[in-house]
């Protein structure tokens, strides 16, 4: 029977006729029936063998023998047919068809592993359950014949008698030690996939009874190294499954064999390090017992002995450096997985690294031998690496002696201090100096180290270190007071508390941004004598001689090591090199032109990036450093090397390696940086022949077409900042005409080109943004290119849009480019803007408007026309942001001073009027009426008699909001009196009076002299009249703050007046933004008294103190923030911890304003503050009560919403502050809050996807936990009398979950088999993931869909 003979509905029948055809001596035959049956059994229905018992029985006979078959095909397709067959087999069937797939034997076949090979197949073929789910029949079936056979099978004995007595004894168990064979590895790779599909099943006698099987094996001497590794596998994989009491047990029965002898040391450190990696998080509270035994296998004494057995002559013992390295293996485990119950091992763990960090027996024992010849050397200063004569670390001989394996134990000491840096780097062992002071000095020390894998690994932990050392400074990612280079002179060893962290500008160098304040020169100016950048400037100049006799080595991987980690050091400290450029720059310059070979390769593997290094990726390693360095020194300190610096980089630029040629010419844009105005101020005259080599250098790319395209786009890049620095008025000219000239024209010309368009708009930006001179540009360059982005406007792509109206802001903003455009191409520039005039796309709207803006002002009668007038218009019927509006006004008040305004104003009157927003549509017509005074046809006494003849409350608010601009916007010379706005206070309506108090606020910010004393002493009254008064003043200190407006003499009067009025429940809210206002006009008189308030017994008061704080945080003035710095953190703190609920609630807000506006003021203390979070997020049960309804109860949370402003603000700082936070103590609170109510649930999916790629690692860890959680929710179903918004909720939050699951699964792919990295991990994930991708198929192949077209 063929594959297409098979009947849709096959029968018993149709398999019974293929068994005669197993038999056949042709093996071709054979194989063909077994495809053949594959197929049947595939379609086939789960009943076909139910009333064919001797059917069924007669396969699973012809399947043993088929598995037993001399063809390895035969024997493949036997395996695949396993599977589908015990689907359809009858329960029946099961523990006869188990028994005898245990008991096969292979007496033909070639490959002994088939009996294993085929119960493993069995096993993961068959349902299985899924944790927190009910059990389905079949899995109870299979269950029950794998614990009544296949259990007693591999043990030796009944288990579980299940009431049945006078059971025959099994056989020999296959787990049991045979005295001539010992222990059979198939039998535990049969136990570790019954563990990890049945786990959840297994019985705890059964499961002590696996571990007592696996124990013996390891205590078994004739047990082989691949053996006892597969028992720990299995160990670790059944530890999941373990209850508290039975993990107890387990532990105590494991130490009890080793301290009676059993088990050796090895043994059980392996054993306890592959529990910290299975089961980390419940593991930690064991720590007590275990970590000494760990620690004692690395103690001083073990170290001592290994010496002492030397000086007696007696060789290393090799078991004993594999305790040594099993235990270093384990430390890391526990450091990586048990963190928080780690930190109060950390000294042990520091010393125990440190300490064999530089274990090397066979070299102190040729030492030993030198020292008897008199040959010893003891002037070795490790201090004074400069006056080390190069060695080549690799042509030592003294480590390629294959037995030495000390070199293992050094580089899990190394790796065991890359984990304590990355757990604790964060915060107090970084903070209270420790990894500078103890750690630091030794990896610099071992840098002498002759074993590459090791070299590499110290390098890498060093430059962890300097990383953190970076997040810790640079959390905020914005320069303050306190940046810039350390001197070594300059610190202190002082470990007092430290008030701030010094925050480090890091530059980015994987690209350069178009902006002109990417040009700007290095600021670099004295930081913090206390902090870990000066712990890491100290010791700057050993880090720096070590690391330049490294890049004289001959190792290729050690070289780019020690680049990668001296771009680290340049991006934490800048300008850090400036006192050791000579050490490094000449063989970095020899690296960029060198395009042979540069050294050694190898395949070492070391946490410092340098796996199987070549050439090419050495040479881009070194220019990413020199762009760094550039970025971040002073042109005096680089001038000596760039005569040597720019061949060598004009050589990589022309290399045909394109990757190295774009990173030169990346190098090349930042040099021109170096050697131009304003860094180069006063010595540029030295550096124009280079400017002039440069420029060749980079037109050649720019303009050829057979060069790469990544490679014309740097060159098109460069170019434009060659152009831009060599503009304007210098005393020299840096680059002649006919050379700008043809530079320009290559701009135009690329910019035709689809694929160089975006550099090249990007190029002309950053040119147009430093047009100075006026003989600059070519009249017909300029015609052109506007011409040519201003036809850019009509394309699709967003990118090309804004980038070009970006270039033609600047563009127009040059007098040198609006000379030389005339009428024609104005119009047809303005006519490609029109189109953009439109609100749906409001960053393009304000550009856009700015553009008209600049035209308006120079050349009014081309521009100005009725289309212009229409979009206007339609503008201000549309909703428009603070920005929008401000650019909106700025082009009307440009049209009204150019005397052309009246046509406007009319269609702003009679085709807008009421029927857009009053304060919107107010704000144009007050502008119009103020800048084109009488030419406008109306004058201001029109619109104060329509406020009172007006009937209609909407042309009342247009008529207030016009007078309120004008009223601003004319200043002491207004006409109007406040009575005019007062009087509409006194209005029925529910527009009026508010619109009335913001016109009489913007009128009295144009003169406060006349206004403010009127409303001042109006706010003695009660109700709402002074609630409407507050929105005058908020309106008042809104403009001043904008306007910077003189309000001293009034400043305590409104203090005063603030304080007594917000003390109303009413005003409470706009009083504390008054009063927020009001503090950063005059921030010291004013903050301090607000900070007494905190202490204040009514909590409203305390309330309205916090909300006033969160609004001041707006501000961006460098004098607030002097006055703010000391207060804050102090100020915050005790907002945190206030007795009123809704007060901490507000605190949280005001804390995640604070982390997003004073970022440099909060985040160096986030570890004060970060704690006082996360305890708002924890579920307090005093809040809970319930609350009686009719006949029922239901639970009411008054924590609830404190809850929720805890994880917003959490979920906030994993974007500004990650590096400061606790990830355990983050984790365990994301976790937590997936039990929560619904809005919490969400956030935390939201942090989950984030935390994905900010930590990895632990997110595989809590993998489990996170899917025992995503079940409970999926598997929830709301009641039938549910309301509509119950039922909504929870179908959201299982598309959230199904979300997160594929993100999850995408980025952690191993997981979802199981093992992570080769150790068996998340188990409980892995049957999570089955179960969804069963129960919820089609909801989760849409998910993914979606996510990966969201990410195309």
């Amino acid at each position: 029977m063929s594959a297409s003979g098979i009947p849709a509905n096959p029968t018993a029948l149709n398999v019974a006729q293929l068994l005669p055809k197993f038999e056949d001596a042709d093996s071709d035959i054979r194989f063909m029936s077994l495809n053949d049956l594959l197929s049947i059994l595939t379609v086939a229905s789960p009943t076909i063998f139910s009333n064919e018992y001797n059917t069924c029985a007669r396969v699973i006979d012809a399947m043993l023998r088929s598995l037993d078959d001399q063809n390895g095909d035969v024997q493949s397709q036997a395996l695949k047919c396993l599977g589908p067959l015990a689907l359809k087999a009858p329960t029946e069937i099961l523990p006869p068809f188990i028994e005898k797939l245990s008991n096969i034997k292979s007496t033909t076949a070639l490959d002994t592993s088939i009996p294993s090979t085929s119960l493993r197949t069995l096993i993961v073929s068959v349902p299985r359950p899924i944790p927190g789910l009910p059990h389905t029949k079949a899995t109870l079936d299979w269950y029950s014949a794998l614990s009544k056979v296949l259990i007693p099978r591999l043990l030796g004995y009944v288990v579980l008698p299940l009431g049945l007595k006078n059971l025959p004894l099994p056989p020999r168990g296959m787990l049991e030690v045979d005295p001539k064979k010992g222990a059979d590895s198939d039998a535990i790779d049969v136990v570790i996939e019954l563990v990890r599909c049945f786990g959840p099943m297994l019985h705890d006698v059964e499961k002590s009874a696996f571990n007592k099987r696996l124990i013996e094996i390891l205590e078994d001497d004739r047990t082989g190294n691949v053996t006892k590794k597969k028992a720990v596998l299995a160990i670790s994989t059944l530890a999941v499954f373990l209850s508290d009491s039975l993990l107890n047990s387990f532990i105590t029965n494991l130490i009890g064999s080793y301290r009676k002898g059993r088990l050796q040391r090895r043994l059980i450190i392996t054993v306890i390090g592959a529990l910290a990696r299975s089961i980390p998080h419940r593991l930690g509270h064991l720590l007590e017992t275990l970590a000494p035994i760990i620690f004692m296998a690395l103690s001083k004494d073990e170290y001592e002995a290994t010496f002492q057995d030397m000086d007696d002559d007696i060789s290393v013992d090799p078991l004993a450096e594999e305790v040594k390295e099993a235990a270093l293996v384990t430390l890391e485990s526990f450091l990586v997985s048990c963190s928080n119950e780690m930190r109060s091992y950390t000294d042990e763990a520091i010393d125990s690294s440190l300490r064999y960090l530089n274990y090397n027996p066979t070299l102190a024992m040729q030492e030993d031998e030198e020292a008897m010849e008199g040959n010893e050397d003891d002037e070795f200063d490790t201090n004074q690496t400069s006056d080390i004569e190069e060695e080549d670390f690799e042509e030592e001989g003294g480590m390629s002696d294959d037995d030495d394996t000390s070199w293992k134990i050094r580089r899990c000491a190394a790796k065991v201090l890359y984990s304590i840096i990355m757990t604790r780097g964060n915060g107090d062992l970084l903070d209270n100096g420790t990894l500078y002071e103890r750690v630091a000095p030794v990896l610099i020390k071992c840098f002498k180290e002759r074993e590459e894998n090791v070299r590499l690994e110290i390098l890498g932990t060093l430059a962890a270190l300097i990383q953190k050392t970076g997040e810790a400074v640079s959390i905020s990612n914005v320069a303050t007071e306190d940046e810039g280079y350390v001197s070594a002179s300059s610190t202190s060893r002082s470990r007092k508390r430290r008030r701030s962290g010094s925050d480090a500008s890091m530059f980015d160098a994987s690209g350069a941004s178009p902006s002109p304040q990417a040009l700007a020169s290095p600021a670099q100016s004295p930081s913090p004598t206390s902090s870990p950048r000066s712990d890491l400037a100290r010791l700057s100049p050993s880090i720096i001689q070590g690391v330049a006799k490294l890049l004289r080595s001959k190792s290729l991987p050690t070289k780019q090591a020690a680049t990668t980690l001296l771009r680290d050091f340049v991006q934490v400290q800048p300008g850090g090199l400036s006192e050791h450029l000579g050490l490094i720059m000449d063989p970095l310059i020899e690296f960029i032109k060198t395009s042979g070979t540069l050294g050694i390769g190898s395949n070492a593997i070391g946490t410092g990036g340098a796996v199987s290094a070549t050439g090419g990726s050495l040479r881009i390693e070194v220019m990413q450093l020199v762009n760094s360095i550039c970025a971040t020194h002073t042109t005096k300190s680089l001038a000596p090397y760039v005569a040597k610096l720019v061949p060598g980089l004009i050589v990589a630029a022309k290399d045909k390696y394109f990757k190295v040629s774009s990173e030169a010419l990346h190098v090349m844009e930042k040099v021109v940086t170096v050697l131009t105005p304003p860094r180069s101020s006063g010595m540029e005259g030295q550096f124009t022949t280079y400017l002039h080599d440069i420029f060749e250098v980079i037109v050649d790319k720019a303009s050829a077409n057979n060069a790469d395209l990544e490679v014309r786009q740097r060159a098109i890049h460069a170019l434009g900042v060659l152009v831009a620095r060599t503009s304007g008025s210098h005393r020299i000219v840096l680059l002649p005409a006919l050379k700008r000239y043809k530079a320009l024209d290559i701009l135009h010309d690329r910019l035709k080109n689809e694929t160089t368009r975006i550099e090249s708009i990007q190029a002309i930006y950053t040119v147009a943004a430093s047009l100075t001179d006026k003989d600059q540009l070519q009249s017909q360059w300029v015609k052109n290119v506007v011409i040519e982005l201003a036809s850019q406007l009509r394309k699709s792509d967003r990118t090309i849009r804004d980038t070009s109206l970006k270039a033609l802001k600047h563009l127009v903003a040059s007098n040198t480019v609006l000379d030389n455009l005339d009428d024609d191409t104005v119009r047809s520039l303005v006519h490609m803007l029109l189109p953009l005039l439109d609100t749906s796309g409001l960053n393009l709207l304000g550009l856009a408007m700015g553009i008209l803006t600049e035209l308006v002002k120079r050349n009014p009668e081309t521009v100005i026309d009725e289309d212009l007038n229409n979009a206007l218009c339609r503008i201000a019927l549309a909703p428009l942001g603070a920005t929008v509006l401000d650019s909106f006004l700025t082009l009307v008040d440009a049209i009204g001073t150019s005397g052309a305004g009246q046509p406007l104003m009319q269609s702003l009157l009679k085709d807008v009027g009421v029927t857009g927003d009053p304060a919107i549509v107010g704000a144009a017509i007050g502008t119009l009426l103020v800048s084109g005074n009488s030419t406008v046809g109306i004058n201001i006494n029109d619109f104060v008699h329509e406020l009172r003849t007006a009937a209609d409350d909407r042309r009342k608010c247009l008529a207030l909001s016009v007078l309120g601009e004008a009223g601003l916007r004319f200043g002491a010379s207004s006409p109007l009196e406040p009575q005019i706005f007062t009087d509409q206070f006194k209005s029925k309506s529910d527009l009026v009076p508010r619109a009335a108090a913001v016109a009489l606020g913007r009128a009295s910010a144009g003169n406060p002299p006349k206004y403010l004393p009127v409303i001042l002493s109006s706010m003695r009254r009660s109700g709402n009249s002074q609630y409407l008064l507050l929105h005058s003043i908020k309106e008042v200190l809104r403009c001043a703050s904008k306007e910077k407006l003189n309000l001293s003499d009034y400043t305590e009067e409104i203090w005063k007046k603030l304080l007594s009025t917000s003390e109303n429940e009413d005003n409470k809210a706009v009083g504390a933004e008054c009063i927020g206002r009001l503090i950063t006009i005059e921030p010291k008189k004013y903050f301090p008294l607000l900070q007494t308030y905190l202490k204040d017994p009514t909590p409203t008061v305390r309330g309205m103190v916090i909300q006033a704080v969160r609004f001041a945080f707006t501000d961006t003035d460098k004098e607030f923030d002097r006055v703010l710095k000391p207060m804050l953190v102090g100020m915050l703190s005790e907002m945190l911890t206030d007795p009123a609920l809704e007060n901490r609630r507000l605190a949280l807000t005001t804390l995640n304003s604070a982390t997003q506006n004073k970022a440099a003021l909060v985040l160096p203390h986030l570890s004060q503050l970060l704690p006082l979070v996360i305890k708002e997020s924890i579920i307090n049960p005093a809040l809970v009560r319930e609350v009686q309804m009719g006949p029922f109860k239901h639970k009411v949370d008054d924590g609830l919403e404190v809850r929720k402003s805890a994880y917003e603000t959490l979920h906030a700082l994993m974007d500004s502050a990650f590096s400061r936070m606790n990830v355990i103590d983050l984790f365990d609170r994301v976790i937590a809050g997936l039990d929560d109510e619904h809005d919490i649930k969400v956030l935390c999916n939201l942090m989950i996807t984030k935390l994905i790629a900010l930590a990895p690692e632990e997110n595989v860890r809590r993998l489990d936990p996170i899917a025992e959680r995503f079940q409970a929710i999926l598997a929830f179903k709301p009641k039938e009398n549910a309301v509509k918004q119950e039922v909504e909720k929870a179908q959201e939050a299982s598309k959230g979950v199904l979300r997160v699951t594929v993100r999850l699964h995408m980025a952690f792919p191993g997981a979802s088999s199981g093992a992570v990295n080769g150790q068996v991990q998340c188990q409980i994930w892995r049957g999570y993931w089955e179960w969804v991708g069963k129960d919820f198929k089609s909801q989760l192949q849409a998910t993914e869909m979606d996510i990966k077209s969201q990410s195309a």
